[in-house]
């Protein structure tokens, strides 16, 4: 049977004779009517300290103790408020790593509970995150949770029906609790809260998870659990669904599926995440999604960014009719912890929520001490700030530790001969990320620190080996990260801003140019979407063009390995090798192999001309020092000016 938790009461109070200001609903609650606001994280990725352990110093855009100080401040406007976050809280910073690998031993809390549980949450759901350090740590972290963590579609074996799956944690929870009317009577109720989880875990985490778990569709399992928690007496349902929001007609297995999870009957509020992105906003769009009241099919839903950047609040207005609540009236919103001015400077909005930072404060000096620990040395800069728009020294020295690696693992094996080339993206590339967010490592010494900032996931080492036909096509999808581009027009935009960089493989140990006159052959999820266009042209390898029957091994990590990105040829059946260890160890060996790296890129891609044409992309402003190195590699380029939100405009002349 489900967890039910022991009543109590949600009425929350200011300070002894400070002056509270409530929320409407608070305000005009009467007699039967109460306010409940539940308060929401998502995307947490184990950042509590305000502190970006890459570049080794505090910051004021991220972190648990900065949103806390929100959440405290609003649980005090409205009489009644619940807790909860939205999974992805395990993995994602050095201080996850460090506990991870050897700072967490036996009975200890996890920092990011420790973190959690003095904050105070209510409930949590898992995120596919929390499977990257294999399930056994899970369980350990989540036994010093001081609140459940549910989800009702990743099980150990499936049955017929979801019904009848082995769940591995409970589905739902019921929180019995006592909410306080607009009279200050108190009446019981009964909250249930579910979970959710992408199904792509199968094949993201396949090395953890394969032939001992399974997933199911999440609006399959939503359709079965639901009127099972109301019949188990479930008054109002929080939906926790660690999934985006795709307009796109539904599918079954969706990876994003809020969208869809909102018309499913019995649910009264909707928190989503997954994305990195935040709703309430113009950033989606499509029947339903009402932007002024932050509902999705008339559910109120938010998703709170990540990092802590944001929190999200559902406020919702229950009548009583006698014999239970149900919901009159709700909507949604989002609190940031920092906003950008007009001179591209970050203010913070709130200070440190103080029990969330003395909670993790032994966690945060020991992960000082690890991220610090130097490895080698490089001899020119590592930065990843044109990494979209030409080859880049960051995503450079990824490769050859790659290629370096499997060569070794691949010696006397009967893939020994074939050409090895390897595949590696920028995952610090801007974008949703901000004008900040990018590698920048100077010439010098090189910690643990600066290899976690070029490869930011726990990735596992793998090696596939497919044909030329496959490569064109691994590299056609990687060239979806560009708009198309039409001769004779300037300053056309060149990048996708809705492609993710982590999907923008660079191919090392061959070479080719990208046409942008042709249209993408495939689109963003990888599906095949011309299948006349080619944008990749001149592809060689060793001077020779590469032949479609032409046999390679390329190195690249188990999410791609496994399918992760829909790419061509990494689709989990070619893979040859999976190795026990990290990308981000094999860095370290190359680097310690070398002592000293030059990490210079060598150019092996680029765009084919277009005649008369130019086009414009954003960086970091950081990127003004490199520019120069840039054009150094025979790309012309040009530094427009400020592009706003903090960024800064560049040009090319194709």
């Amino acid at each position: 049977m489900p967890m039910i938790l022991t009543r109590r009461a949600l009425l929350m109070t200011g300070a002894a004779g400070a002056v509270t200001l409530l929320h409407p609903f608070t305000a005009r609650a009467a007699a039967g009517q109460a306010h409940l606001r539940i308060l929401a994280t998502t995307d947490l990725h184990c950042n509590v300290q305000p502190y970006d352990y890459y570049a080794d110093k505090p910051v004021d855009t991220l972190g648990l103790a900065r949103t806390a100080t929100i959440l405290e401040g609003l649980r005090s406007e409205a009489a009644n408020s619940l807790t909860v976050d939205n999974g992805d809280y395990l993995q994602g910073n050095p201080m996850g790593d460090w506990a991870a690998h050897g700072g967490m031993k036996d009975g200890d809390v996890h920092p990011v509970i420790a973190g959690m549980n003095a904050v105070g949450y209510d409930a949590g759901t898992l995120g596919n995150h929390e499977f990257n350090y294999g399930v056994p740590f899970l369980e350990q972290v989540n036994a010093g949770a001081a609140f459940p963590v549910v989800c009702a579609n990743f099980a150990r074996t499936l049955g017929a029906t979801p019904l009848e799956d082995d769940l591995w944690t409970k589905p739902y929870v019921i929180l019995e609790r006592d909410l306080v009317d607009g009279e200050g009577q108190s009446r019981p109720i009964k909250i249930g809260v579910i979970g959710f989880v992408p199904p792509q875990i199968m094949q993201w985490d396949r090395a953890n998870l394969e032939g001992s778990y399974a997933t199911r569709d999440i609006i399959e399992a939503a359709e079965t659990w639901l009127p099972v928690m109301k019949d188990d007496g479930a008054d109002i349902v929080i939906a926790l669904c660690h999934s985006g929001i795709d307009t796109a007609p539904f599918e079954p297995g969706m990876e994003n599926a809020a969208y869809h999870l909102a018309r499913v009957d019995g649910i009264d509020a909707l928190i989503t995440g997954h994305a990195h992105s935040e709703w309430p906003s113009d950033k989606y769009d499509g029947e339903g999604m009402d932007h002024s009241n932050g509902r999705i099919h008339g559910v109120p839903a938010v998703m709170a960014g990540f990092w802590g950047s944001h929190l999200g609040v559902v406020d919702l207005m229950l009548t009583h009719d006698g014999d239970g609540w149900s919901v009159q009236d709700g909507e949604s919103a989002l609190h940031p912890i920092a906003q950008r001015t007009e001179d591209n400077k970050t203010v913070a909005l709130v200070t440190d929520y103080e029990p969330a930072i003395d909670a993790t404060a032994a966690a945060h000096d020991a992960t000082l001490e690890y991220i610090r620990a130097e490895v080698g040395r490089t001899d020119a800069p590592l930065y990843s700030y044109f990494a979209l728009v030409a080859d880049d020294p960051s995503v450079q020295i990824v490769s050859l530790a790659q290629s370096w690696y499997v060569a070794q693992l691949l010696t006397g094996t009967e893939h020994e001969g074939l050409p090895i080339l390897s595949a590696a993206a920028p995952f610090k590339a801007g974008g949703r990320g901000g004008p900040d967010y990018y590698t920048d490592v100077p010439a010098g010494p090189i910690a643990i620190k600066n290899v976690s900032d070029l490869y930011l996931y726990p990735n596992t080492l793998c090696a596939v080996r497919i044909t030329g036909a496959q490569l064109k096509d691994w590299l056609e999808r990687s060239a979806g990260a560009f708009n198309q581009v039409k001769p004779g027009l300037a300053d056309q935009p060149l990048l996708d801003d809705e492609f993710r960089s982590y999907n923008f493989d660079v191919i090392d140990g061959v070479t080719y140019r990208i046409d942008l006159t042709q249209p993408s052959r495939f689109d963003g999820e990888g599906e095949l979407a011309d299948e006349a266009a080619n944008r990749i042209v001149d592809l060689q390898w060793n001077g020779a063009p590469v032949t479609p029957e032409q046999e390679f091994i390329v190195a690249t990590n188990n999410y791609r390995a496994s399918g992760g990105g829909h790419f061509t040829g990494a689709d989990g059946t070619t893979t040859i090798l999976q190795a026990p260890d990290a990308n981000r160890d094999v860095v370290v060996r190359y680097i310690q192999d070398q002592g000293t790296i030059s990490p210079a890129a060598d150019a092996n891609w680029s765009f084919a001309p277009v005649e008369g044409a130019t086009v414009t992309f954003e960086t970091g402003p950081q990127a003004v020092a490199y520019a120069d190195q840039i054009r150094a590699r025979g790309t012309k380029l040009e530094h427009v000016g400020p592009a706003g939100d903090g960024f800064e405009r560049f040009r090319i002349t194709l």
